[in-house]
């Protein structure tokens, strides 16, 4: 067991004993897979879900018993976007300390980027993920690269890949600029019924930008990443997809140039799903301060207006997915001047805080369509079966407390890595039960 000063456990040994039974009481269960959310009893046995009913502890007294009354009870969350660093930088994240990380924040399943040391593209690379992962407290989804070692020029080996257990590709970190090379990327893709996550960037405009381009980085004279290098690659991966028919994903979205491309599109009929992070509906340009590399990333903090739109391209429906892109780096990579720090933020322990806090306590989104974009909707992107509270599914799941209020303590991480965005924000809503496989592999005291 591993234990945290902010009084959380992260139950290790569970992971290989056998499931026991599990009744989780009066808790409120938020499925919109299966349009449930009312008061009831959760029972899990065998690593499954038994039933979902009241009075339920009556009818198995021998099972442990959680009373989780005020808490919602909802499918285990889904993070589609996360870089695990290993293998190649064990320094900043390791499978294990991520996936400690990953179940803290609430998750019971991740996507890794392919972008390691070596990249992940080809068959052998992406069964050591799966390998290293299988007796960790989250599930491992890998995604393989588009191009070999991600230099945009000779596509990997879907088939290998995908047989190998990848379940999508990505040159996530570099958008591949050449548009013949992306256009026979997505026909590959048809062949093997994978979405291909966009690092959708027009590299040309965006070169050596640190941040977004306007007022602020005139005022700290750093050089800028135009909105338009987003939007010009957004609308190229859009058109690409269209004359295709395949089926893209595109991450991390921040300018509302990308999300009213994106609902035109939707609107047309093109295949494609869309992510946004939690530092891009809750921070902008005005929050790098004086130069604070905590608030550098790819795509940048953009402005108020870009931070609204992409808020309401989540109200809307325009954007299906909430991801963190937790991006671990050492000090030594970030207590350094603000040209020469990397990008990136980590996110899996305060994603849910945050959206609870900016969107659902602000009535912008009910409990069920965060669910819906947590949960439910990366597993169906990434045709997988988790996401939902069917009787005979999985035991993944997650117990929310929708009141407790924290501040975000970057060193009680179990992440490797303490580069947050969030340090020292008060958040209200927390993961408090992680449950993977009818097994409790975290708690937190609410």
């Amino acid at each position: 067991m591993v234990k945290r000063a902010n009084g959380s456990k992260m139950y290790l040994e569970n992971i290989n004993k056998p499931a026991q039974d599990i009744i989780l009481t009066n808790g409120r269960i938020i499925d919109p897979e299966n349009k449930m959310d009312q008061s009831a009893d959760i029972v899990l046995s065998d690593g499954v879900i038994k039933e979902i009913g009241t009075d339920l502890h009556t009818k198995y007294p021998n099972a442990l018993t959680k009373d989780v009354s005020g808490m919602w009870v909802v499918p285990g969350l889904m993070d589609m976007h996360v870089h695990l660093r290993e293998p190649g930088r064990e320094d900043k994240e390791t499978i294990a300390t991520g996936t400690q990380a990953a179940a803290a924040g609430g998750f019971t399943s991740v996507a890794c980027m392919p972008n390691t040391t070596p990249v992940l593209d080809e068959e052998s690379k992406i069964r050591y993920v799966i390998q290293r992962g299988e007796a960790c407290p989250c599930k491992i989804h890998p995604v393989g690269a588009i191009t070999k070692n991600l230099d945009g020029e000779e596509l990997a080996p879907f088939g290998e890949m995908v047989n190998s257990g990848a379940r999508a590709v990505s040159d996530d970190g570099k958008a591949v600029a050449k548009s013949n090379i992306m256009r026979n990327a997505l026909n590959y893709s048809k062949s093997f019924d994978i979405p291909v996550i966009c690092h959708s960037e027009d590299s040309t405009l965006s070169y050596k930008g640190h941040m977004n381009e306007g007022l602020v980085s005139t005022r700290l004279g750093v050089r800028g990443v135009p909105v338009i290098a987003e939007d010009i690659g957004v609308m190229r991966d859009l058109l690409l997809a269209e004359y295709t028919g395949a089926r893209i994903h595109v991450a991390h979205v921040s300018t509302a140039g990308a999300v009213r491309l994106i609902r035109a599109a939707k609107k047309r009929g093109v295949r494609v799903t869309v992510e946004t992070c939690p530092h891009y509906i809750t921070l902008t340009d005005e929050d790098v301060g004086l130069y604070d590399t905590n608030k550098k990333m790819n795509p940048p903090l953009r402005t108020a207006l870009d931070r609204d739109a992409v808020i309401e391209g989540l109200c809307d429906g325009t954007i299906d997915v909430i991801a963190s892109d937790h991006a671990p780096h050492n000090s030594e990579e970030k207590d350094v001047e603000f040209d020469a720090a990397a990008f990136g933020v980590v996110g899996l322990e305060t994603s849910l805080g945050v959206v609870i806090t900016a969107l659902v306590k602000k009535g912008l989104l009910t409990p069920s369509q965060m669910v819906e974009k947590m949960a439910l909707n990366p597993n169906k992107i990434l045709s997988l079966t988790g996401g939902n509270l069917s009787t005979g599914a999985a035991a993944d799941l997650t117990v929310i407390d929708p009141e407790l209020k924290w501040h975000v303590d970057p060193q009680s991480f179990y992440s490797k890595s303490k580069n947050t965005a969030f340090d020292g924000m008060e958040l209200q809503g927390a993961a408090v039960m992680t449950v993977l496989d009818g097994r409790i592999v975290y708690e937190r005291s609410s």
